[in-house]
């Protein structure tokens, strides 16, 4: 192992829905007026805290007062500056390691709830027998109704070998078990599928860029080679946030020569100027690539991605990755607290930083805007096919972007899905394979059947726009003349509301597809059941069986650059890490 992964984990977390710009070295003379005017506010702050203390009308608590200063001096920065208190610092372990002590489950905030959305499969929740569904009554005989997610997500983590006691609330209020499960180190895999589509193409599944990552995508890669003849790989690293910048450099490492540069990183002080170069000699430099990626393949994703775009050694096909170009490292502060602080820019093969926002100046309403269009510079890759810095990675190959409906969002949101697949698994024993499960017209009409006493009240936008019609007729005094016609829409539009579980029955077909699967299949399952009704990867795999097209994307002769700027990030369903 390197001296650089001993001694610096470089951490690019792509969690948020933003990015950071590097800070610009002070000039010389202002060095020493610098160092006074810290020592001075400083003073200042202690004074202030002490005076509050003394004066306050109330008892104020100083270190939530302090909390609060931090994270607000901190986000006037960018979004990836964090403070980390003592008691989050297993959570930020989380994030690097892929590692935490707990039951091994993702849970959610339902109400007064908080809810198992789904177990790990092989975790000691799973082993005991929890399931998708359980309402947490009591943790240790403590109440958790009406606690927090955060609050229980801490209760349920703890040191492995220690147990813990829920009681829990499954069908009804009368039908309650507690299962006492005893706490292992949970370790959430990075990939959580590999295997074959048709026609000799290889898929792999990449959710992470934790320790061992690239250790994980190897041993995939490999039993796909020795099992099978590959005609083609797709690694699919749509929705990936990021992780370890040395594990993204190690798995381009199976695919490019030693010593080839992958990204380097450049920083206002000198060791933060860095060259991250293969160290080892690869596995295959011939299989054909596809890199899926999508509006939320961010940071390490982004170093893969566009690694091997640059290098023409695969095809990057999708959408318009997020276009975080920053670097973070996790120091020690005082009282075991931590700080995640942006130290670095970091800088693809074609010397492109891909940062899509501008935090080095904010504009006249407070607020930090995207890298403008006047600052987007052209690159070439290996072959001289044109790329562009400052707006994410763009496709060579742009897929077809799945929206969802806004009656979908409702379901899914308002937890409807989740509920019928709750109720779906109390009275289904066993489901057919991932491969071969489907939705079945009786299925969806008992889901039907299931909504008739349900809210799911949902706003589009077009009734957005016609209430803001409405106020701005009253303004002016034009009401009364047009209330007929906004009322006549106002009934096109709820008469065509009723026919959208119909109109977008596949979309919701496809949501209670994967939620019903995560019960029985877990993560593996979705990922398996997804294959082979997902548009874009279907039109992924169709480049990689013709080898002349693929030839020609990497030389620059067939490929549909999206040159444009990306726009705001989309709404997408996530479900929340828990314990």
């Amino acid at each position: 192992m390197s001296r650089l992964k001993i001694f610096l984990f470089i951490v690019l977390t792509g969690i948020s829905f933003f990015a950071v710009a590097q800070d610009k070295p002070a000039p010389e003379e202002n060095k020493g007026n610098i160092g006074f005017e810290l020592m001075k506010n400083l003073d200042i702050y202690s004074n202030l805290i002490k005076e509050l203390s003394v004066d306050y009308v109330d008892v104020i608590n100083p270190g939530q007062l302090t909390q609060t200063g931090i994270d607000a001096m901190l986000e006037s920065l960018d979004p990836y500056t964090n403070f980390i208190p003592e008691n989050q610092v297993e959570d930020y372990r989380f994030i690097t390691t892929g590692q935490y002590g707990g039951i091994g489950a993702l849970i959610h905030q339902q109400g007064k709830y908080v809810v198992i959305s789904e177990p790990y499969e092989g975790s000691p929740a799973q082993k005991s027998g929890l399931k998708s569904g359980d309402k947490l009554i009591r943790i240790n005989g403590q109440m958790a109704v009406n606690k927090t997610y955060d609050e229980v997500s801490t209760i349920l983590k703890g040191q492995a070998g220690t147990q813990v006691s829920l009681l829990v609330e499954r069908s009804n209020p009368s039908d309650t078990l507690v299962i006492n499960i005893i706490r292992e180190n949970i370790r959430i895999d990075n990939v959580p599928y590999a295997g074959m589509l048709p026609d000799g193409i290889g898929y792999i599944k990449l959710t992470g860029f934790t320790q061992n990552a690239s250790k994980e995508f190897r041993q995939a890669f490999l039993k796909l080679k020795e099992k099978n003849t590959l005609k083609g790989l797709i690694i699919d690293i749509r929705g990936n946030g990021g992780g370890l910048l040395n594990e993204a450099v190690d798995i381009a490492n199976l695919f490019v020569e030693k010593g080839q540069e992958i990204v380097s990183t450049k920083g206002k002080k000198a060791d933060k100027n860095q060259v991250h170069s293969t160290t080892s000699s690869p596995v295959d430099l011939e299989v054909p690539l596809i890199i899926l990626v999508d509006s939320q393949s961010a940071s390490a994703s982004e170093i893969l991605a566009g690694a091997l775009q640059d290098l023409d050694r695969g095809v990057v096909f999708g959408q318009r990755t997020f276009g975080k170009g920053l670097v973070q490292n996790v120091v020690p502060l005082s009282y075991n607290a931590q700080m995640k602080i942006t130290v670095a820019k970091y800088y693809i093969p074609s010397g492109r930083c891909i940062q899509a926002i501008d935090y080095s100046h904010k504009n006249k309403q407070g607020s930090f805007d995207k890298i403008p269009d006047s600052l987007i510079r052209e690159f070439k890759t290996r072959h001289g096919r044109k790329v562009y810095d400052g707006g994410g990675i763009s496709p060579d190959v742009k897929g077809s972007e799945r929206k969802i409906s806004n009656i979908a969002l409702a379901l899914y949101n308002k937890f409807l899905i989740f509920d019928y697949g709750t109720q779906f698994e109390r009275s289904h024993q066993t489901i057919l394979p991932p491969d071969q499960f489907e939705i079945t017209d009786t299925i969806f009409n008992d889901f039907l059947k299931f909504l008739k006493d349900k809210d799911y009240k949902y706003t589009t936008r077009s009734e957005l726009a016609l209430e803001r019609l409405r106020k701005e007729a009253e303004k002016e005094q034009y009401y009364d003349a047009v209330k007929a016609e906004l009322d006549m829409a106002q009934t096109s539009m709820d008469n065509d509301k009723k026919e959208d579980l119909n109109k977008y029955r596949d979309q919701i077909r496809e949501l209670l597809k994967m939620d019903i699967l995560s019960r029985y299949y877990y993560q593996k399952g979705k990922v398996i059941g997804s294959l082979y009704t997902d548009p874009v990867l279907n039109d992924a795999a169709g480049v990689l069986k013709d080898p002349a097209r693929y030839a020609g994307i990497l030389e620059g002769k067939f490929s549909q650059p999206d040159n444009s700027l990306p726009g705001s990030v989309e709404e997408e369903i996530h479900s929340k890490d828990g314990q």
